[in-house]
């Protein structure tokens, strides 16, 4: 168990209230429970009271069968029986586990559900992050204005957060591989369901936490260098993005470059950052919308409201079925919610609210994220007036080959507008997993206008 007060550990076990984390520093004691009664990465390692979150038991570890390397992921839980539906009609029923996001996309679209299923704990990681999270565990430290993290080369830094600026980095440095290579696009869906598909390809070669290193061979204060190269549609192919992310952003600031095949000219990108549009995005994303959140966290306060129990997007292998096109995906006000996958877990609950004397579009945000991978499920997003402006769910699946659990479909929608973007879309690619080696050289910006010209 958590070391919280017990009035709100009887709460969350009746799956009626927050849970509220100890104040003070890590003990040996509290070391000692990851592993045990928690899991590696510090969820509860048991079921509710209810019997509807079923207690963890590691995961899928090894690929199911019709997998082949480099394809699209064969859903494993593809025979479970949905157990039932929420709607509009129905919603308020359910309020207390969904969020406001949820809440008022169900309001707004009468073709807005979501189907549950019974809940499937399957998230895992290699056994070296779990390893790498224990030993971080018992030495990691905010870094200055907590802008970062100091003392880890891997792991989950915080797997029992204090406050929601460990919780948000325990976010931002979980497991997302090694270094990988696959290709998705992404379409900005009009009110009447009018798109454009953007193709992408993308590395990560994550430094950070890359089990295929030793790590002194890892890039120091690195998280991960990140190259997007944009193939489709030919008004836009060619251009290139790289960027070199942080561990400790007080110490050093994100750095960014930008490749154009019509000038041939690598230059630097200092706005990809923070609130400044995402790529091919029509406004719809800011920069560190991408992943549900990225980069520097030093423009808000962050309050770890506690963990509640909700039903959240999760094993989403339907919805990336290469048996279905990008139109079966995305329908006019929303996607497809026929394919997406709702199931009952327990989620951290961080709100972020814009500092003063700073600025962002969001003056507040409020993160959803997932108990056993630490993975952002949603995300309520809230203009300068305090009222509900965006909501975005992330889609993820176990990718068993690896293992780890990676978002796939996120899609942002703005409910004002009525607008949405799908990012991550996979259903007609074929790269879907790729293992690359790579050296720092490939990343850096002097490599940028021979991958544009190749």
């Amino acid at each position: 168990m958590f070391a919280i007060p017990k009035k709100a550990a009887a709460l969350l076990a009746a799956g009626a209230a927050f849970a509220m984390p100890a104040a003070a520093e890590l003990s040996a004691a509290d070391l000692a429970k990851l592993g045990t009664t928690l899991t590696p990465l510090g969820a509860e390692k048991a079921g509710n009271a209810a019997g509807t979150i079923p207690a963890w038991d590691g995961g899928i570890t090894r690929p199911v069968a019709g997998y082949k390397p480099g394809g699209h992921y064969p859903d494993p839980f593809a025979a479970d029986k949905p157990l039932f539906t929420i709607d509009g009609k129905n919603a308020d029923k359910y309020k207390d586990q969904l969020s406001a996001g949820q809440m008022a996309m169900l309001k707004k679209y009468p073709t807005y559900k979501m189907v549950v299923y019974p809940t499937r704990r399957s998230a895992a990681v290699p056994q070296c992050n779990y390893d790498e999270t224990k030993e971080c565990a018992a030495k990691a430290k905010l870094a200055p204005g907590g802008n970062g993290v100091v003392g880890c080369v891997g792991g989950i830094p915080f797997p029992i957060p204090k406050d929601g600026n460990e919780a948000i980095w325990n976010a931002t440095l979980r497991y997302k591989g090694d270094t990988f290579a696959h290709n998705w696009a992404q379409a900005a869906v009009t009110r009447t369901g009018d798109y454009a598909i953007v193709k992408f390809e993308y590395e990560y070669d994550n430094q950070y936490g890359n089990c295929s290193k030793p790590a002194k061979d890892r890039e120091p204060n690195k998280i991960l260098n990140y190259l997007q190269v944009t193939t489709a549609p030919a008004r836009l192919a060619g251009q290139i993005l790289l960027v070199h992310e942080t561990v400790d952003q007080a110490k050093e600031p994100r750095s960014a470059w930008t490749y154009n095949p019509g000038q041939r000219r690598v230059r630097l990108a200092p706005n990809v950052a923070y609130d400044n549009p995402g790529t091919a995005a029509d406004g719809l994303r800011t920069n560190d919308d991408f992943g549900m959140f990225n980069g520097a966290t030093d423009r808000y306060n962050w309050r770890l409201v506690g963990k509640k129990e909700m039903y959240v997007p999760y094993n989403s292998y339907r919805l990336t079925s290469p048996a279905l096109k990008y139109a079966d995906v995305l329908k006019p006000g929303h996607i497809n919610q026929d394919l997406a996958r709702y199931e009952l877990h327990r989620v951290w609950v961080v709100e972020a609210t814009l500092k003063q004397g700073t600025s962002h579009i969001y003056a507040k945000r409020v993160f959803f994220l997932d108990e056993d991978s630490w993975a952002p499920l949603l995300s309520d997003k809230y203009d300068g007036r305090g009222e509900l402006w965006r909501f975005s769910e992330q889609h993820s699946e176990n990718w068993y080959n690896v293992p780890m659990f990676f978002g796939t479909v996120e899609v942002h929608n703005d409910l004002q507008s009525g607008r949405y973007l799908a990012m991550g879309l996979r259903n007609e690619e074929t790269k879907i997993y790729e293992a690359i080696k790579r050296s720092p050289a490939d990343y850096s910006p002097n490599s940028l206008r021979g991958i544009g010209t190749r």
